[in-house]
């Protein structure tokens, strides 16, 4: 593979002294490429514009960030999706506000992602996790776009995987569509399913949904030696307590 330093450093070489100059240049412009962690020329003129390179870690948030705004508007859902991911990878302080700053980027869209995928498709079990944190963040609020199905798509084929592969792992977090209760019965089961009642403090409800959140995060479920259907009743549950969080939020008028 061909990097943009090593080309320009072959090319500026040959200029000035034939072959010889060419090979070294070569030389001195992948060293470049290697420092500055270059595989494409969009890469390029990000460092050139004063973006520095993703860390793996800061790569799957930017990829987040990008799916959360990809439908133009970040909601409660993807913030605390976000933040079970950070959860899940037991990141300290400073990790965290580094996964934030990646997840604030990533919502810019700026950056170039084909040369960071590919190089992170020589990492099977983590293309594949990266993959299922994306249809994670995907469903965090409960339905996937076709601009977020497409982004995961082309992010798959960039790691190395066909379009049946990647939508197979949608599946494992797709919510099972449930018959649609009426607005008071719905309000009812929502508390009822976090542990709240009517007089609760908007604080109490915001501990309440955070700890069941944790307890039934699908890597957590996962980790722990469960099964594909499983880890699917957790995706399925973490989204029924998404739901039920936001109507609370929305009929007690707090954020």
């Amino acid at each position: 593979m061909w990097w943009p330093g090593t080309l320009i450093g072959a090319g500026a070489g040959y200029a000035i002294a034939s072959i010889p100059g060419a090979i070294l240049g070569a030389l001195l412009g992948q060293a470049l490429d290697r420092r500055l962690q270059l595989h494409s020329w969009a890469q390029l003129r990000e460092r050139l514009g004063g973006r520095p390179a993703l860390r793996n870690d800061e790569l799957l948030f930017v990829l987040l960030g990008r799916l959360a705004k990809s439908d133009g508007q970040v909601v409660d859902g993807h913030i605390q999706q976000a933040r079970q991911e950070m959860r899940a990878l037991d990141m300290n302080e400073s990790a965290q506000r580094r996964a934030i700053a990646a997840f604030n980027r990533g919502k810019s869209g700026n950056d170039s992602l084909r040369g960071y995928l590919r190089r992170l498709s020589a990492q099977p079990h983590a293309t594949e996790g990266v993959l299922r944190a994306c249809w994670r963040m995907v469903w965090a609020d409960a339905r996937a776009s076709s601009a977020e199905r497409e982004l995961i798509q082309l992010w798959g084929k960039w790691l190395g995987w066909t379009p049946q592969q990647v939508q197979a792992l949608a599946a494992d977090y797709e919510p099972a569509r449930k018959p649609a209760l009426s607005s008071a019965g719905a309000y009812q089961e929502a508390l009822r399913l976090l542990g709240v009642s009517t007089t609760s403090e908007p604080a109490q409800i915001k501990r309440a949904y955070r700890r069941l959140l944790s307890r039934h995060h699908p890597d957590k479920i996962a980790g722990s030696g469960a099964g594909p259907a499983q880890v699917r009743e957790a995706t399925e549950k973490t989204r029924e307590l998404h739901s039920a969080y936001t109507l609370i939020r929305e009929r007690r008028d707090f954020r």
